[in-house]
């Protein structure tokens, strides 16, 4: 077993639209580094100013740094075959995930975090952040904040980690992942027919009956998960199973919609055929008595109408509480103030006073409607765009009035501009919830291509 102990310094930023500013990683082989490689990156985008100030970095000292695509192929080649090991994986895991994707490269690794093992291998630290931690286990830490130097500390407390592993759980975890070890030739050969790409695949019995429907953003592993697992249902399927056919899809929203769908329609075996709600929580809006327009956290209720909806009440709370922010409305007519009298953000200024009264009910609803018009699709004609299956495709949701029509596929703009043909190449299904919270859920969460307003009845 060979690991990739790496640490990657970034711009900062939104998620998922941060750059590398700076990479380091070295080849261990469990007892010593075999290979290594670091370097400043050219991200190509600024860098927030706090981390300038954390890790010395600036633009100044990467204009005639190597961009990512000229450091890629070493990157492939040092983590080649290795489990990527790094103090907090995900983030750097994520990193080097989007990099590669920005590329039109599928960079799939396994992944140890040291934050993880060391809570479980070293409980009881006062801390464990890789400064505090090392300093802790007397691993000398040069350049902290710089690829390199924390880099070099995550192979040093590898090291201790792997000898704290007396029951010898970070190999073992490995080796029974490792699909020509732990699947039986049949399932091999399922797994090989299927691609590393998003979409929804079907499980078929000798019959050729369903017995399971899923979607994944990669077939090929997800299998090769369902097929490894030694769970109850897991252990059921592997005996049953005897092929898998698969849809690409493009993208995962298409993927979501067309999982939901079949399962309602097939209702296999192996899924829960009455899959609980998705979502148990809507936000409503309604008109008080002075004529403002509220906005107001429930219960989901089929019964009454909804701007749009959320898995749980934190999820809707966090939402609500970015719009209120972002369309600079009223705590109180959102339902985040019950007292009389002005609201937290009027008295810092961050509320125009609709709660005393100061603002007037036509000013104010403006901006809620302009929430509104941006964040609902009741009553909208619309299109969704986003990738397709192949890099000349594109995916195409179909919203009418509001009511979610279905999806299909294009290769030219004619098809989605000419009512007649967008209604041929789109694949019809229910508008019901569980579609409709799929997809608000999914714009509020992802960017796509585009969004394109349709006139009222232009797709009748």
């Amino acid at each position: 077993m060979e690991y990739a102990i790496l640490d990657i310094e970034t711009t900062g930023g939104k998620y998922n639209e941060e750059g590398i500013t700076e990479i380091a990683i070295y080849r261990f082989d469990g007892t010593k580094v075999v290979d290594q490689f670091a370097s400043l990156v050219n991200p190509e985008r600024s860098i927030q100013p706090f981390v300038v100030n954390l890790t010395g970095i600036n633009s100044e000292m990467l204009r005639n740094a190597p961009k990512f695509y000229e450091v890629a192929k070493r990157i492939i080649e040092i983590t080649d075959g290795a489990v990527l090991v790094a103090h907090n994986a995900k983030f750097d895991n994520r990193i080097l995930t989007t990099e590669f994707d920005r590329l039109g490269y599928n960079f799939e690794k396994e992944t140890l975090c040291t934050v993880e093992l060391a809570k479980k291998l070293i409980p009881d630290m006062p801390s464990y952040s890789l400064g505090k931690l090392v300093r802790s286990l007397g691993i000398p830490l040069s350049d902290r904040h710089r690829a390199q130097g924390d880099a070099k500390a995550t192979v040093e407390l590898f090291k201790i980690l792997l000898v704290k592993d007396t029951n010898k759980d970070i190999v073992k975890q490995f080796v029974k992942r490792d699909p020509k070890k732990q699947i039986d030739t049949k399932l091999l050969e399922i797994i090989k027919g299927t691609p590393s790409e998003v979409g929804v695949y079907y499980m078929h019995n000798e019959q050729g009956d369903i017995i399971y429907i899923g979607k994944s953003k990669n077939i090929k592993k997800r299998l090769t998960q369902h097929f490894t697992s030694d769970n109850r249902k897991s252990k059921a399927i592997q005996l049953v199973v005897t092929a898998v056919t698969f849809e690409k899809t493009g993208n995962e929203l298409i993927a979501l919609l067309q999982e939901s769908d079949e399962i309602k329609k097939h209702k296999p075996k192996y899924n829960r055929a009455l899959r609980k709600t998705v979502f148990n929580y809507q936000l409503g809006s309604f008109k008080d008595e002075l004529g403002y327009i509220n906005l107001k956290i429930e219960k989901a209720d089929a019964r009454k109408k909804a701007i749009t909806t959320f898995s749980n009440y934190q999820s809707a709370k966090n939402n609500l509480e970015n719009i209120i922010n972002k369309y600079n409305l009223c705590q109180r007519l959102g339902g985040f103030h019950t007292t009389k009298g002005s609201c937290f953000n009027y008295e810092i200024k961050q509320c125009e006073g609709a709660c005393i009264q100061e603002e007037t009910p036509e000013l104010y609803n403006t901006r809620v409607q302009n929430f509104l018009d941006e964040y609902s699709y009741a009553d909208k004609n619309m299109l969704v765009i986003d990738r397709g299956r192949d890099i000349e495709e594109r995916s195409v949701v179909l919203i009418e009035e509001g009511k979610f029509k279905g999806f299909g596929f294009y290769n030219l703009n004619y098809q989605i501009n000419n009512p007649e043909i967008l209604k041929s190449i789109i694949r019809p299904m229910d508008n019901n919830r569980d579609s409709q919270h799929i997809i608000q859920s999914y714009l509020r969460k992802n960017k796509v291509l585009k969004i394109v307003n349709l006139k009222s009845n232009s797709v009748k």
